[in-house]
């Protein structure tokens, strides 16, 4: 993954990057304060960088966190906790089935970009895309799309 061009956000797409993601997160003082760039890449993907760390992407639109910026940002809202036994799917691209899911945000609805977590140390593992209802997400059948995860391009290219 190459960054085919990197900009600064002027004030106002910086306002309603740090608004749309504010509501997940306890305290949003750093993000406030931060300086925000949004980079393009050959993959058709956009980062945000926040004091230069590749925290947020934009998917359809949407500004929300890469695994990295679930880790440095911790929010408290929109995720879905699994058990030991699914993370090593998680980690290798795997949707987020049911029966993997031992708890989930139940304000979550349809259509949700979430933070798919770890059940022991509450580590984020991927990002995906809510496919039901957070209050629905027990029993069978699938329950997040996942579109980023740990050790995939997105995160790949963050490290190098």
């Amino acid at each position: 993954m190459k960054i085919k061009s990197r900009h600064h956000l002027k004030g106002s797409d910086a306002r309603k990057v740090v608004t749309s993601i504010e509501p997940f997160l306890d305290d949003s003082s750093a993000l406030r304060k931060a300086s925000l760039e949004r980079a393009v890449s050959d993959e058709g993907i956009d980062l945000i960088f926040m004091n230069g760390r590749p925290l947020m992407m934009v998917v359809d639109g949407e500004p929300f966190f890469t695994v990295l910026g679930a880790i440095d940002l911790a929010p408290r809202k929109r995720l879905v906790m699994v058990d030991s036994g699914a993370v090593r799917f998680v980690v290798n691209g795997a949707d987020i089935m049911k029966p993997g899911i031992v708890q989930a945000d139940p304000e979550i609805s349809p259509g949700d970009l979430v933070v798919i977590i770890e059940e022991r140390h509450k580590k984020p593992l991927a990002i995906g895309r809510a496919l039901v209802a957070g209050t629905e997400m027990r029993g069978e059948g699938k329950a997040v799309k996942s579109l980023h995860h740990v050790g995939d391009q997105i995160w790949r290219g963050l490290e190098g």
